[in-house]
């Protein structure tokens, strides 16, 4: 989201507020205390509104094979080997002490891809984790390199056109991921000695999904926030929308959360929930969905997970076809499919540019060829607002407010112990959605939490939602980008560690997640939990 196709143009103050946006989103420090935040969503109804060594006998080469069978990945045995606590980033050094990334966003089991590293050490490992729930350890090591030589890479450059960061660093190694189980890992880069640690994101992606649920990857909005080299889509050195890149490559590092992106706070979460349910799951990227028109065929459900906001056409398409063929969706976060993205290749290959042009479509070759306008779904030409698949739309930020229980009789809530009324602070944040019925809105929906917010002056409401349509698809929508990351919170909040999220709403989130991931991976929910619209009783209107 950026505040210019809400409340007019932001002009050169938007991409300060939106990295600033970041840093309140996920307290990333590289991102903290730049710019003021210029502007919440209007909420007017408004169509135009705005090589390796063997780490365990179960992982190594030429080992036993992973837990995959003609039945699919066997999510609950892979959960039960042993964890490794100690994955996490713990020595990160300097800024560009070491880091890397990787010539592919995704491989299946078994093909290899390039690592491309850079770094000021001699000689560095990388270690293969996969992340899940391990029993609390969130993470096992599934392969870990020999000692590699090191060197530093050429310095970047920035395309005059575009302002887009190119590295042409040369490959560095070449990881074969035989034996790997299929699911989402982070590879991380020691530099010897101790100078430095970074993460480089890879999905090993499944080969089938068909009774799964499938976790995706938000990869493109990954990369649209990626300020790596200066520039990202929303601004460049100077902070000036004016000067933000009209497209981005995974061809680079991630700067945010030593190499992650966005991967710990909005989706690792409910990656590790999900894995410790033990239901059947499968996993990709939104790149792949975009590019594999039948790759979600026969899928339970299809998860988009905390912050997913940069979607291709092709992506959107073969979501909604999916749930017109019975397969539920959830989305679990705020302002999702709210950038019309296309996918372009770049020097390592296809689909590693994300072209995002935004207020300037007009300048952009692809669109003067007759591709769609890079803008929002919501906005001309060819607006498509994303309330037609999610049920809610995204209305604004920053807002700070408390999650407000509206009918605690809903099959989600079950367990919970909520009653109506009941309030979780700050669980609404930093963006929010709503049900508006001035945009496309599949019906019947059900509201389950409908909770007041102002922003920036502007009296709201987020809205927590569940549909269903004939296919006998259920879709469900958080309508608050903090609901991943409260699955984590502990104590009382007062640490301020996950914007003061206390453990009731992590015991709240945790438990309606989990109701709702079962009854999903069942199989079509409408048909045994039908919506029950109330939206004129919420709202008073139709």
């Amino acid at each position: 989201m950026d505040q210019e196709h809400i409340a007019g143009p932001a002009g050169d103050g938007e991409g300060a507020g939106r990295r600033r946006f970041l840093a309140i989103a996920t307290g990333a420090a590289t991102a903290a205390g730049l710019g003021a935040v210029a502007g919440c969503g209007g909420g007017d109804g408004g169509a135009d509104g705005r090589g390796g060594d063997r780490t365990d006998g179960s992982a190594a080469p030429g080992g036993k094979p992973s837990a995959a069978s003609a039945h699919g990945f066997d999510v609950k045995a892979e959960n039960a080997k042993q964890g490794h606590a100690d994955w996490p980033v713990t020595k990160a050094g300097s800024a560009r002490a070491i880091e890397g990334f990787a010539d592919k966003v995704s491989v299946p089991a078994g093909e290899s891809f390039g690592l491309h590293v850079s770094t000021t050490a001699p000689r560095f490992t990388v270690s293969a984790y996969r992340m899940g729930w391990y029993g609390g350890a969130r993470a096992r090591l599934v392969w870990r390199s020999e000692a590699l030589p090191g060197a530093r890479q050429p310095e970047h450059t920035v395309d005059s056109g575009t302002r887009m960061v190119r590295t042409r660093w040369a490959r560095t190694t070449t990881v074969e991921t035989k034996d790997w189980p299929e699911g989402c890992y982070l590879l991380r880069l020691d530099a010897q000695g101790g100078e430095g640690q970074r993460f480089v994101p890879m999905t090993v992606r499944s080969a089938a999904t068909a009774g799964r649920t499938v976790v995706v990857n938000a990869v493109a909005t990954w990369q649209a926030y990626n300020r790596w080299g200066g520039y990202g889509s929303y601004d460049g050195p100077t902070g000036g929308y004016a000067s933000r890149s009209l497209a981005v490559t995974f061809d680079r590092p991630y700067e945010y959360d030593d190499g992650a992106g966005l991967f710990l706070v909005y989706e690792a979460p409910l990656i590790a929930l999900a894995e410790r349910l033990g239901i059947p799951l499968a996993y990709t990227t939104t790149t792949d969905v975009a590019r594999e028109k039948r790759l979600l065929e026969g899928a339970a459900a299809v998860l988009s997970l905390g912050h997913d906001e940069y979607w291709s056409p092709e992506q959107r398409a073969h979501f909604t076809a999916a749930r017109d063929a019975g397969t539920n969706i959830a989305f679990l976060g705020a302002n999702c499919c709210f950038r019309r993205i296309r996918l372009e290749a770049s020097d390592l290959g296809p689909d590693r540019t994300l072209v995002c042009y935004k207020s300037s479509y007009d300048q952009d070759p692809g669109f003067k060829r007759g591709h769609p306008a890079t803008v929002d779904f919501r906005s001309a030409p060819g607006a498509d607002p994303e309330s037609s698949l999610l049920g809610v739309i995204y209305d604004g930020y920053p807002v700070d407010a408390p999650y407000v229980v509206t009918n605690p009789g809903h099959w989600l809530f079950e367990g919970t112990g909520a009653r109506a009324g009941d309030r979780f602070e700050h669980l609404v944040g930093v963006e929010y959605d709503k049900v508006n019925t001035g945009f496309p809105t599949p019906r019947p929906i059900e509201i389950l939490a409908h909770s007041p917010v102002v922003c920036e002056g502007r009296p709201s409401h987020q809205d927590t939602a569940y549909y269903t349509v004939a296919s006998g698809a259920g879709v469900f929508a958080t309508g608050t980008m903090r609901w991943v990351e409260a699955l984590d919170a502990t104590g009382d909040g007062r640490s301020g560690r996950n914007h003061g999220l206390d453990a009731r709403s992590g015991a709240l989130t945790t438990r309606v997640t989990e109701n709702l991931l079962r009854v999903f991976a069942a199989g079509p929910a409408g048909r045994s939990h039908p919506a029950q619209d109330n939206v004129k009783a919420v709202y008073g209107g139709s």
